[in-house]
This record gives C-alpha cells, sequence and structure tokens, in this order.
C-alpha cells in the first residue's frame, strides 16, 4: 500500500449494507425494551392464588368395605313324610307363614283307618291283661298249699308278661299310626317367606321323593357373607398388636351399601368368622346379621359390607381432590410451607374413607395441601395460599358460609 492509498479516507458502505445495519441496530433496541418491559412486569405480577386445605392429625375410624350377598338366616324345604294325594293347599305363595302353619293336607282315610285299626287292636290286648294277672295271683296262692305246681304258676306268669307285651306293642302301633296320620297334615318347620308350590291339589307325593313342594326362608333377621383377604387380616392384627390402630369394641358394627349405592337404614352387628382360610382364594368368610323389618333385603342381592376394624389415634385425611399421581404412579400432594413456596410429598395412603385418603407418610398435622389452582402451584413457586371448605357429601369445594347442597365451586 502507497502512502497516498493510506491517507485516502475509506469508502462509504453501499445502500444495502446501511439497510441491514440499520435493521440489526433496530431489532437490538427492540429486543432490549421487551427484555426489560416482562422483567418488570415479572417483578410486578402478584403469587398465583390457590386454595388450601390444612390437614389434621386426628382419630379417624378404619373401615373396610367388602362385598358379598345376603343369605336368608334359615331355609327349610317342604318334603311329604307320607304317601298320599294332596286334597289341599292352604298358603298364598310368596306370602308369609309361621312355624307350625298347616301348608298342604294329603288325603288321610287310610291312614285314619289304620290308627282306628291300632286302637282297636291295644283295647284288645289291654283286656287280657286283668285275667292274667287275677289267674297269677290265684295260681301263686294255690302253689303256696301245694295245691298247683310250680309249673302251672310259671306258665301263669309268662302269659301275663305277653300279655303286658302284647300291650306295649299296641300301645307303639298306635303311635305310629297316629304320628302317620298327623303328616297328612304337611306344617311348616320354620316360619318365614315362603315360595311357589311346584305341586297342586291331586297331585300323588311319596315319602322317599327328592323334589319338595315348597321351600321357606326366614330373612328377618337375614345375614351377608364376605369375604376378606388373610393378607388384611394379619396386617390388621399386627398394628393392632403395635398400638397402631385402637380395636372398636367386641361388637364390631357393620353398614351395609346397597346395588344402587345407597346405605341400609339397620345397622348390623359381626356374628363370626370361619377359622380357616381357603387355600384356593387365600380368603376367609365374615357372616354380619341384620335386621330386616320392611323385607327390603331378599337372599341372593349383591351388597357391600363396611365393617369398622379400629380407631388409627393420629389419622391424617386429605381430600382426593388433592391428591394426584406422579410419572411413577406415586400419589402426591402440593403442599404450601410458611414461606409461601410449593413443595411435592410423596405419600403413602393407607385406604379410602369417603371423599378423603388415609394417608400414613408423607404429611404432618398442620400441613397445607393444596387443592385448587394446582395448575398454577408448580414444585417450588411462590403462591398466596387461601383456605377452603370441602363438601364431605360430595368432596367437592364449598366457599364458607356455602350450604353444602349449593353448586360447589369448580377447581
Amino acid at each position: 500500500m502507497t502512502l497516498q492509498d493510506a491517507l485516502r479516507p475509506p469508502a462509504a458502505p453501499s445502500r444495502g449494507a446501511r439497510g441491514l445495519l440499520i435493521v440489526a441496530i433496530a431489532s437490538a433496541l427492540l429486543l432490549g425494551g421487551c427484555d426489560d418491559k416482562q422483567a418488570k412486569q415479572s417483578q410486578q405480577m402478584p403469587p398465583a392464588r390457590v386454595g388450601v386445605v390444612t390437614v389434621h392429625a386426628q382419630p379417624v375410624t378404619l373401615t373396610a368395605e367388602l362385598p358379598g350377598r345376603t343369605v336368608s338366616a334359615m331355609t327349610a324345604e317342604v318334603r311329604p313324610q307320607v304317601d298320599g294325594i294332596i286334597v289341599e293347599r292352604l298358603f298364598r305363595e310368596g306370602g308369609e307363614v309361621k312355624a307350625g302353619q298347616v301348608l298342604y293336607r294329603i288325603d288321610s282315610a287310610r291312614y285314619q283307618a289304620t290308627y282306628d285299626a291300632a286302637v282297636a287292636t291295644l283295647k284288645q290286648a289291654e283286656a287280657a291283661v286283668p285275667s292274667a294277672a287275677s289267674k297269677v295271683d290265684r295260681y301263686t296262692k294255690l302253689a303256696a298249699q301245694n295245691a298247683v305246681s310250680h309249673q302251672d304258676l310259671e306258665d301263669a306268669k309268662a302269659t301275663l308278661a305277653q300279655n303286658r307285651a302284647a300291650v306295649a306293642a299296641a300301645k307303639a302301633d298306635v303311635q305310629t299310626a297316629l304320628i302317620n296320620l298327623d303328616y297328612t297334615d304337611i306344617t311348616a318347620p320354620i316360619g318365614g317367606v315362603i315360595d311357589r308350590s311346584t305341586l297342586t291339589q291331586g297331585a300323588l307325593v311319596t315319602a322317599s321323593q327328592t323334589t319338595a313342594l315348597t321351600t321357606i326362608r326366614t330373612i328377618d333377621p337375614i345375614n351377608v357373607d364376605v369375604t376378606q383377604s388373610s393378607l388384611e387380616l394379619l396386617r390388621l392384627r399386627q398394628e393392632v398388636a403395635n398400638g397402631q390402630i385402637q380395636r372398636v369394641g367386641d361388637s364390631i358394627p357393620v353398614r351395609l351399601r346397597l346395588e344402587n349405592g345407597a346405605i341400609y337404614a339397620q345397622s348390623g352387628t359381626l356374628s363370626f368368622a370361619e377359622a380357616n382360610v381357603s387355600e384356593t382364594t387365600g380368603t376367609y368368610t365374615l357372616r354380619a346379621s341384620f335386621a330386616n323389618p320392611d323385607r327390603l333385603l331378599l337372599p341372593g342381592m349383591y351388597v357391600h359390607a363396611v365393617l369398622a376394624e379400629g380407631v388409627a389415634e393420629n389419622g391424617i385425611l386429605v381430600p382426593q381432590r388433592g391428591v394426584t399421581r406422579n410419572t411413577k404412579g406415586d400419589p402426591t400432594a402440593l403442599v404450601v410451607g410458611p414461606d409461601g413456596k410449593v413443595a411435592t410429598r410423596v405419600l403413602e395412603i393407607r385406604q379410602s374413607i369417603g371423599n378423603a385418603w388415609l394417608v400414613e407418610k408423607g404429611l404432618a398435622d398442620g400441613d397445607r395441601v393444596v387443592v385448587e389452582g394446582s395448575q398454577k402451584a408448580r414444585d417450588g413457586a411462590t403462591v398466596a395460599p387461601e383456605e377452603v371448605a370441602i363438601d364431605e357429601a360430595t368432596g367437592e369445594i364449598k366457599k364458607v358460609g356455602e350450604h353444602p347442597s349449593a353448586t360447589p365451586a369448580k377447581g
């Protein structure tokens, strides 16, 4: 480069280069202004409002809801005990009958004749006894005077014994004939609701038939048979032994949930538990008894029995709407700390109670759990918590002072 080239002023940029330079400078200024604006807005934006519920440790009654079916307290199949023709049916099908009530009548003419003949035979046998007894007395006196031989006396005594035995046999025949005569009236062995009749008037029945004439079921009270796993039984007994759970008492109350979800009005009690566990299912059977005055429960209905197992003295209940699951499937809850920051807690849940979860681990007394606006509450974010109330019947949020039947606020 020459001295003249060095001293020559730089060439002016072209029109296109000048345009690109201006656009770059404007873009830089614009982006810088946006960043400043966003930073100011973020500094001025208040914390998100969320609804929280403060949980407390409290005694919680533990329940187990087990599926089962209703079973009649007593069931009796009615069968004839003598042969004959049915001449009359004396009950209304599907109605109530009492124990001892006559249900059917069988033609009794033949059994009446047998009874009359047995009575006549008895009278004949009884008539021979006085004569034989008089003969024994007379021969006893004569034998003392050597007026009759001892053999004649022994024969007289044998005849008297035979006559008395004949009387006893005749009495047994009379009793048998009377029993058969009574069996022509077929009576109800138990009280309860009677099914339809399988036979009608004019039908021939036999004492050895396998077909029942009808069936009677006692449904007040009525039983409910449910099953529970042996694993749950072992866990419950271990927690009772460790003092984690206090038993309700010797008499365990039971409530019943019907097929339509309604709670049965009458409360029952646990009557017994089987002493063995099924080898195929690993369960054992429990039976509860319920009063059934309105005959609402019928045998064979599918129900759920809610049993009170015990009381967790320091149980923590959290609304179900405040619990979600993470990517691993573990139940979690968002908890707002004293500084207003949100933290995620992994929970260990025992069971559901109404519209709440009973939490064994993960929460402490006084924790504030987010139940509304969780989409605004991220882990580590600062929020403005607002205490809300939960409708225990529906599990939805209600405002303070709102009637439980009012429309709950949406989360």
